[in-house]
């Protein structure tokens, strides 16, 4: 087995990270609770909490989709993937408290940044996972353009994020609602691992044929 090679299939750990996803879009929604006032008041009363769980739903879901997509480009996953990948998901752990945090503060600014420190945190993890991708890609030969292309979408991402931290001082709601563009930024995955082309072996991309199951 060649040194830092984990003998894992990305398949299995995919599998991982989807049943951990799961249970933190589960424990967001388990924290919407029905208003005591009935009627229409009621439901305007809840209005801010469910604007925070769709945004950061949405957030989760993407990340999820863009995370089984950047997986797929590799066959087997080394010692950092699966700690880079450890790191990301532990991050996206932290968004239900924080959702619930910024609920129970009535969108302080301190409750904003806190919010919008946890998002700058799972973009940076989701970074450092996607370089330990690319250097497996590299080390197989796999490695295209069209995957370095896509890194614009984090530093786009972390744009967005340092101007939020400065609005939010001015208005919470406003740099809360800047996330919502991140969400725009990666809704779709990049071309490169949309369409996983094969080899003429039929490998995925960035399997590494020499890898032991």
């Amino acid at each position: 087995m060649p040194a830092g090679h984990s003998g894992m299939k990305s398949a299995r750990l995919e599998a991982f990270s989807d049943g951990v996803i799961a249970v933190i879009i589960t424990i967001m929604v388990l924290e919407l609770h029905v208003p005591q006032q009935d009627g229409l008041p009621g439901l305007l009363s809840i209005l801010p909490r469910l604007g925070v769980y769709l945004l950061s739903f949405l957030i989760v879901g993407i990340y999820w989709i863009n995370h089984h997509e950047l997986l797929r480009r590799i066959e087997h996953v080394d010692f950092s993937i699966l700690w880079s990948n450890l790191i990301f998901l532990f991050s996206l752990s932290l968004i239900p408290y924080f959702v619930d945090y910024l609920d129970d503060k009535k969108f302080s600014s301190f409750a904003v940044l806190l919010y919008n420190l946890t998002m700058i945190f799972a973009g940076s993890t989701f970074f450092v996972l996607r370089r330990a991708v690319m250097r497996r890609q590299r080390a197989s030969g796999s490695l295209g353009h069209t995957d370095e292309a896509e890194l614009w979408k984090h530093y786009a991402s972390l744009l967005v994020y340092l101007v939020s931290l400065a609005v939010l001082f001015w208005n919470p709601l406003a740099g809360f609602g800047l996330n919502a563009i991140v969400t725009i930024i990666w809704i779709t995955p990049g071309r490169a691992i949309r369409h996983h082309p094969e080899d003429e072996t039929g490998h995925l991309r960035g399997d590494d044929p020499h890898s032991l199951d």
